[in-house]
């Protein structure tokens, strides 16, 4: 699997599972009307290191960002955000939530942005809204993120109800973390 930097002739590979992943109203706190143009802004934003995962065919299978999370002293926190390709025709296992898993992709793409955080001088990184039910949260946890609290019932999950968010953060430049 190829991760490079995505280019704007990358956005309609990515357009198609990011909309999917966002109309299912699973796992992100965007409107899951949200129109292409406007997705647009809020993924490939100028602001944002944009990356790609391409399968040995060239297909784009996932894609993450890398941006501040904050401004001004506190720009040397980061944050990020994670899609991989649900419908991709090679899946074959998938978690009660439908995703596939087991195929390294998520995590690929995690480590990928983990190490760019810490090349682009990140100190640590956090995870505004992660839904409860996501999987990817035993992902993160496995990386080192921790869940610094969770807000309770924030989020109407389509099939679970209101369930909370949890807020994640990794430290970057702890030993075992990123730079010493």
């Amino acid at each position: 699997m190829l991760i490079r930097e995505a280019t704007a002739e990358d956005w309609p590979r990515i357009w198609p599972f990011w909309h999917r992943i966002v109309a299912a109203a699973e796992t992100y706190a965007w409107d899951p009307d949200t129109s292409e143009e406007a997705a647009r802004g809020l993924w490939m934003s100028p602001a944002k290191r944009v990356y790609v995962a391409e399968d040995p065919t060239g297909t784009v299978v996932g894609s993450a960002y890398l941006t501040p999370n904050y401004a001004g002293p506190a720009t040397g926190v980061a944050n990020a955000g994670f899609m991989v390709d649900p419908d991709l025709p090679h899946s074959r296992l998938r978690s009660s939530e439908g995703t596939p898993i087991g195929q390294g992709i998520g995590r690929a793409l995690a480590e990928h942005i983990l190490t760019e955080a810490q090349t682009h001088g990140y100190h640590a990184m956090v995870f505004n809204a992660v839904v409860e039910t996501n999987p990817a949260v035993t992902l993160w946890q496995s990386l080192g993120f921790t869940v610094l609290a969770t807000i309770p019932q924030a989020y109407d999950h389509p099939r679970h109800g209101r369930v909370g968010l949890h807020i994640m953060y990794k430290a970057l430049d702890q030993p075992g973390g990123g730079r010493s």
